[in-house]
This record gives structure tokens, sequence and C-alpha cells, in this order.
């Protein structure tokens, strides 16, 4: 047997909310949405290297106080462009540092509490 992908479930408790930082802040797509009652409930979100499936939060759509989320490590092509561009929709990003094991990273909480580490390795960016 050979695993071929993996597609995460993401958990939100306000999908239409959560899309800006999928769509606008990462430049997903949507496709497959899935409505109750013209509420969006769940949907993919891909590009060509990845995809997600983003899902209404059970049981609560509070986030509770002592939940620590998922936690994603993204690989982008540009890693400047990419925080430029959050700072730009108004998340609070961390500085861009350069890290003892060969990574230049920085870090955002998306509103649904789930932690994002955008890294490369230190040799391979061009500083903008």
């Amino acid at each position: 047997m050979t695993v071929r992908s993996c597609i995460p479930v993401i958990p939100s408790a306000d999908l239409e909310k959560s899309l800006r930082f999928w769509i606008e802040g990462l430049g997903l797509i949507m496709d497959r949405a899935m409505r109750r009652e013209d509420k969006l409930i769940g949907c993919m979100v891909y590009n060509e290297h990845t995809c997600f499936w983003l899902n209404e939060r059970e049981a609560t759509t509070v986030k509770p106080e002592d939940y620590e989320g998922i936690k994603l490590y993204w690989a982008p092509a540009d890693l400047f462009e990419v925080r430029d561009r959050l700072m730009k929709l108004g998340y609070e990003v961390s500085a861009i540092e350069d890290r003892d094991y060969g990574q230049s990273e920085f870090f955002i909480t998306d509103d649904d509490g789930h932690s994002h580490c955008f890294g490369v390795a230190t040799g391979s960016i061009i500083k903008s």
C-alpha cells in the first residue's frame, strides 16, 4: 500500500471569515462548498501543491480558551511576499528570524487559533 495524499481537515468557527486567510492570504482556491441553510459548513481550498478541507467546528463555534489548534508549516516560494500580503490583510505576523537549524521563518496565528509557521532554507532567500 502506498499513501498517495493526505488532506488535513481544519476546524473553523466561522468559515466565511476563515476564507480570507486561506484565499486572500495564502492564494488558495475554494472548491466543493457545502452549505446548510445557506451557511457555509465545509469546503476544499487548494492549489497545485496542496489541499485542505475546511470544516465547521463541531459542538461549538466558540474557540475553547485552552485550544491550541493545529500547527502548519508552510514552505512558500517567496517568504517576504507571503508575509507582506498577510500584513496588508491586517494579520499580526512575527518578524522573519534566521534559526540556528538553517531556516528563516515567521509565525502567525489565524482567526481560529491555528498556528502557522512559514519558512525556507536560510541560504535560499533573496531579501527584497
